[in-house]
């Protein structure tokens, strides 16, 4: 955008020609000045930062992230649950936190303070999303409870049933073997049943 500049100058400048070109070279700067400044603002915030402002975050945490395999949505999400990881732990609040992170209803917290277990059943195949859920539950449960993960995908098993046969030729008599000689067995090759 020119005439930043020129429009607080009295009018008689617009029309030297040093004083326009000096308008859009500085006006230019300005626009520069102006969009680093907005994105040093924006970068405050994890919901608007850059690649770069979230990055410099994720080091600040201690996060390895992989750009090639992880969206950037993803990365602000494991940032926003990074920072809200506070005691005291309810399970409540860590059905909130997973729901949040995974997406509602692919979680399910169940607590056995009897036993000491938390036991956390997911529906997910996303190996980051699996490991920051992981990471999450390490991070909100207390020491002396168990954590047991189970996984709750629709997957259609297959079992296939195979019989085969080998024949064993025995290399010793009882009492005539020696130690070394030869081996107990030879076993032959295996042939398919069924």
């Amino acid at each position: 955008m020119s005439d930043r500049i020129l429009q607080y100058l009295p009018g008689f400048y617009r029309e030297i020609e040093d004083f326009v070109e000096l308008d859009k070279t500085e006006s230019a700067e300005l626009d520069a000045m102006e969009s680093a400044v907005q994105q040093m603002l924006n970068d405050q915030f994890v919901m608007t930062a850059s690649a770069a402002g979230i990055k410099r975050r994720e080091k600040m945490l201690g996060i390895q992230a992989n750009p090639a395999t992880e969206s950037l949505e993803f990365r602000r999400a494991r940032i926003i649950n990074r920072y809200s990881l506070k005691p005291p732990f309810t399970s409540r609040f860590l059905q909130e936190q997973l729901d949040r992170l995974v997406g509602p209803g692919r979680t399910l917290v169940e607590v056995d303070p009897v036993n000491f277990l938390l036991t956390i059943t997911v529906a997910i195949q996303d190996a980051e999303l699996f490991r920051e859920v992981e990471h999450t539950v390490k991070q909100i449960k207390p020491a002396n409870i168990v954590y047991q993960q189970n996984t709750a995908l629709n997957d259609n098993i297959e079992l296939v049933e195979t019989v085969s046969m080998q024949q064993v030729t025995w290399n010793y008599e009882l009492g005539s073997w020696r130690l070394g000689e030869a081996t107990f067995a030879t076993l032959g090759p295996e042939v398919p049943v069924k």
